[in-house]
């Protein structure tokens, strides 16, 4: 699928971005979007990079693995020096009824996407405190509003998230940086592969807006938080189609 992107504005000021799980899905479409507005884009997978442009730099990086993460959040502060935007996108969702599901797979649920964006956030943090307009954005998702059967970690590593947004907000607020999240609705991605196609098409229709998210949908919601101007909106999550 391809990503929809927004045409470079004349008053666009350069951004230094970190996206995390820009391999495919969202984190690609991002990353794309942001280096079409003439942004540097800092991406990472633990796949070598799929996206190639001058102002792309890519780590391959198993996020879950602590000496990953700080050798490359190392790598960026000797090469950036400092951060405008973190966004957390990088995430797994494996689908299964709770008793049937090994607590190994709960495990690598929770260390992807919840601890390892606690990490990445932590090191971040100072790269970001010199920025004029520090923004800090996660991803999480309308399955915890939704409760949806099957997705219990994966929904509990979301609703995590989301609380952990709003406390971090609070922390964060006197150096200036903003943290909210975005829950998309369903999103023809790879992440949702695992996920019957009548179930998401049944989710849909049950939206307050009945149709399934675009990338260009989350880009416009993306930009809103990331604006100079929303300096003083923080600690919000933020469902697309109406789920909340």
């Amino acid at each position: 699928m391809e990503s929809d992107t927004t045409e470079p504005m004349t008053s666009h000021q350069p951004r230094r971005i970190l996206v995390t799980g820009t391999s495919r899905g969202i984190g690609r479409s991002m990353a794309e979007h942001f280096l079409n507005l003439g942004d540097t884009v800092i991406g990472c997978a633990r796949s070598e990079a799929t996206l190639q442009h001058p102002n792309y730099q890519h780590y391959t990086a198993d996020l879950t693995e602590a000496v990953d993460v700080a050798a490359m959040m190392s790598a960026i502060r000797h090469e950036q020096r400092s951060l405008d935007v973190l966004i957390n996108n990088a995430a797994v969702a494996m689908m299964g009824a709770s008793a049937l599901q090994p607590p190994a797979v709960a495990r690598k649920m929770i260390d992807l996407n919840l601890c390892s964006l606690i990490h990445v956030t932590h090191d971040a943090i100072r790269l970001l405190r010199s920025a004029s307009s520090p923004r800090v954005l996660n991803l999480t998702s309308v399955a915890v509003p939704l409760r949806l059967e099957g997705e219990a970690v994966y929904s509990a590593t979301k609703a995590a998230v989301e609380q952990w947004t709003r406390v971090l907000a609070r922390e964060l607020g006197p150096m200036g940086i903003t943290v909210n999240a975005i829950g998309p609705a369903p999103t023809d991605t790879d992440l949702l592969r695992g996920v019957a196609r009548e179930k998401l098409e049944d989710l849909v229709a049950n939206q307050a807006i009945s149709r399934w998210t675009t990338m260009a949908d989350i880009m416009h919601a993306t930009e809103f938080f990331l604006h100079p101007a929303s300096d003083m909106i923080t600690g919000q999550v933020l469902y697309l189609g109406g789920a909340g």
